[in-house]
């Protein structure tokens, strides 16, 4: 492996045997690692929060663009549609071609969708400035390739660790930030301000991030990524049209079979390829398979209470139970889980020392899902919801930091970016999951615009307690290797 990471690397080994003293020279090393981390890091919470702004105002936009909710939703299920398609291709762009330019143009293509989304007036323009955004879901596998082809083996695990958490830092701080937003100026400022970060991201990767030649052997499987697109897009729509049409409905059926037939086709075509976009002998690793299970119930949890407690908050208090809290109110009581997110990922190093990767996916399992069984008996006071958004945090910033580093451990090195490429989506496909079904939960029955019984919200609570149980009887269910060592710098 060291070779091979030599391989990418020209010139790179030559500047660290410089001249200067011993401790100088281990000096400039950190810095330089410290700086790529940052550049990284700048690129992934710019898209965490460019994602995640737009949950908590969708009525907003539906009320000012004088469109229905069902066409509003598009505004998310472009964005996701276009993520999951984008991600596996980019990363396996960046293995053959070399990530860092292939991630600077990821971002610039993720500003030119937010450029057109602060200046649109009208839904469709909306929605496909939230496709082309959608491409910026590409950038985690290459920046956890970069970071696999950069730095020692031993410093992996904690480096990933804090790119990870800045992805779910940057997510739960777009759904705390789009209240006073919105508040204090207008829906297109949830697209102006994100701007300047991703233009920074973008300088700093350029100028901090050395260049690497990649892997050019072989070709991308065109065939193989088309099906995957067909497959995935069917799938993903079926998740987001079957509650409003009906799951009986020609159009939703018809998407299912698709599903049925794309996923043959895809796995034959891959079977057959030199080069396949994504090695199925890879997916079936123990390690893999397993995580990427972890990932899809974690992205149900994750997702679901981003939307399920600001409407828990949001609900009016003559109901019973609600709290009357505006957008930017029930954005502070998810402060806490934000922080303690960002909190966990730079502790990624010591925890990988003390536990593991592995290991504090379960333990972030169990914490998240203590979170839901807090709020499943106890969230009739604002202290109470303040406790399990912190452990909800807890959670999301351990299994965020770890679940990636698991991955790369397993894979080799080539592979790095569709395998992480491909359990992000799997997170993904877990939240679009786990939104629909927990918004089916509340909803079923109910008179459309009626206030759900707080029966239904207690049940979702308890739910997702069950799935985050799962995640953590999944990772358990194999011995785990012994811890490396952590992330210093």
């Amino acid at each position: 492996m060291a070779a091979a990471r030599e391989s990418v690397m020209p010139g790179r080994a030559t500047r660290f045997r410089s001249a200067l003293p011993s401790g100088q020279g281990l000096l400039t090393r950190r810095l330089d690692r410290w700086l790529v981390l940052l550049a990284i890091g700048l690129a992934g919470m710019s898209f965490a929060v460019m994602q995640s702004l737009v949950i908590p105002v969708l009525p907003l936009i539906r009320e000012q663009l004088g469109t229905s909710t069902a066409g509003v939703t598009w505004v998310l299920t472009g964005n996701l549609l276009s993520a999951a398609i984008a991600t596996p291709i980019l990363g396996r762009v960046g293995d053959l071609f070399g990530k860092k330019w292939v991630l600077v143009a990821t971002l610039g293509v993720l500003l030119l969708g937010t450029l057109l989304a602060a200046l649109a007036a009208s839904l469709p323009v909306l929605i496909l400035a939230r496709i082309i955004q959608g491409v910026g879901g590409g950038l985690f596998p290459l920046a956890f390739g970069i970071v696999r082809d950069r730095f020692p083996e031993d410093m992996v695990p904690g480096a990933i660790g804090l790119i990870s958490s800045t992805l779910a830092f940057g997510g739960g701080l777009g759904v705390v930030l789009a209240g006073p937003i919105v508040d204090h100026l207008n829906y297109h400022w949830l697209f102006w301000i994100p701007c300047p970060l991703i233009t920074l991201a973008a300088l700093a990767i350029a100028v901090v991030v050395p260049h690497t030649t990649g892997r050019p052997a072989g070709r991308i499987n065109w065939p193989g990524a088309a099906a995957l697109s067909i497959w995935m897009t069917a799938l993903l729509l079926a998740l987001t049209e079957g509650p409003r049409l009906g799951w009986t409905s020609p159009w939703v059926i018809g998407l299912i079979a698709l599903v049925a037939i794309g996923v043959p086709a895809w796995i034959t075509l891959e079977k057959r390829a030199k080069t396949p976009l994504i090695d199925l002998r890879m997916l079936v690793r123990p390690e893999v398979w397993r995580f990427n299970l972890v990932a899809f119930l974690f992205g149900i949890a994750l997702y679901s209470s981003f939307r399920i407690v600001p409407e828990l908050l949001q609900t009016p208090s003559s109901s019973g139970y609600g709290f009357s809290a505006t957008v930017s109110e029930s954005g502070m009581y998810l402060l806490p889980q934000t922080v303690a997110a960002f909190v966990l990922g730079l502790m990624a190093g010591p925890i990988e020392r003390w536990v593991g990767s592995a290991r504090a996916v379960v333990l972030g399992s169990l914490i998240g899902g203590i979170g839901f069984v807090v709020l499943a008996v106890a969230h009739d006071q604002g202290w109470q919801i303040l406790v399990a958004s912190t452990l909800l945090g807890v959670g999301t910033g351990l299994t965020y930091a770890a679940i990636p580093a698991v991955i790369v451990d397993a894979v080799p090195a080539d592979q790095t970016g569709v395998a992480t490429g491909v359990n992000t989506n799997v997170r993904t496909i877990g939240g679009a999951v786990g939104t629909q079904f927990t918004a089916g939960i509340l909803t079923a029955g109910v008179v459309v615009g009626a206030t759900p019984p707080e029966a239904r919200f207690t049940a979702v609570f308890v739910v997702l307690a069950a799935v985050s149980l799962l995640a953590v009887g999944i990772g358990l269910s194999r011995p785990r290797p012994r811890p490396r060592a952590a992330f210093t710098g």
